[in-house]
């Protein structure tokens, strides 16, 4: 949880923009690998919030079965009740783009706004801990090594994104970042071959690929001696 999704000014904007949107937003934030900690460089940081913040306000809500539908209601009303608490939680910690209550128009069901908060200090409560809903926190940074700093201070470590046109800024990004999954301008998308896990507080072992099957088997050391002399020295 909590994973990181880093955006250079270098980057492609609008796809960054999108990019941000489906990070944090599908499946209505119930994500392990939601991208909630969304990393901005400053030069870029005020266009960002306000394109992403006109964006979500076109986000359809509805029932899931409807095709016209982009985001449903969270999954219970348990799940419910944490969210609209965050959302709570976020309006005393930072300021808020869009968002921030219940969606109004159902009647019924589990709907909340896909919310933004934004100019959001890494030591808070809605960037350290684990809301799992369409709630995001938008953190301005001053450079790459300010970028991976923010980023890496967190308790979990499963995914991170970096978008950036520069390669070689991404695979030093790559490297630096302590996340068991690192997209590069993109974010989500699984494969069945390769492994998926985190690091630190985001659990153990690997799911997935030939990893996966691994965490099913028990490994066994056996030794033969084909040599005529016993092995010591006593």
């Amino acid at each position: 949880g909590k994973s990181p999704n880093i955006f250079f000014a270098d980057a492609d904007f609008e796809a960054a923009i999108d990019g941000a949107l489906f990070g944090v937003f599908i499946n209505q934030g119930e994500v392990c690998s939601a991208g909630s900690r969304i990393l901005v460089q400053k030069p870029i940081y005020k266009k960002f919030v306000d394109a992403m913040t006109e964006k979500t306000k076109k986000i359809t809500l509805g029932p899931p079965l409807d095709r016209d539908t982009k985001m449903g209601p969270l999954v219970s009303k348990e799940q419910y009740e944490r969210v609209r608490s965050y959302q709570d939680i976020g309006k005393k910690e930072a300021k808020l783009a869009v968002g921030g209550g219940r969606a109004a128009k159902f009647a019924k069901g589990y709907y909340v706004e896909p919310t933004i908060f934004y100019d959001v200090d890494n030591s808070a409560r809605i960037a350290r801990e684990e809301i799992f809903g369409p709630v995001a926190a938008v953190i301005p940074f001053e450079d790459e090594k300010d970028a991976v700093k923010i980023a890496n201070d967190s308790p979990y470590g499963l995914a991170a994104a970096v978008w950036t046109r520069d390669i070689f800024k991404a695979f030093r990004a790559v490297k630096a970042l302590k996340a068991g999954i690192v997209w590069v301008n993109h974010m989500q998308p699984t494969y069945v071959e390769a492994p998926w896990g985190g690091y630190k507080q985001s659990g153990f072992g690997r799911e997935l690929g030939p990893w996966g099957v691994e965490e099913y088997l028990e490994t066994k050391q056996v030794h033969i001696n084909l040599n005529e002399a016993p092995i010591g020295w006593y």
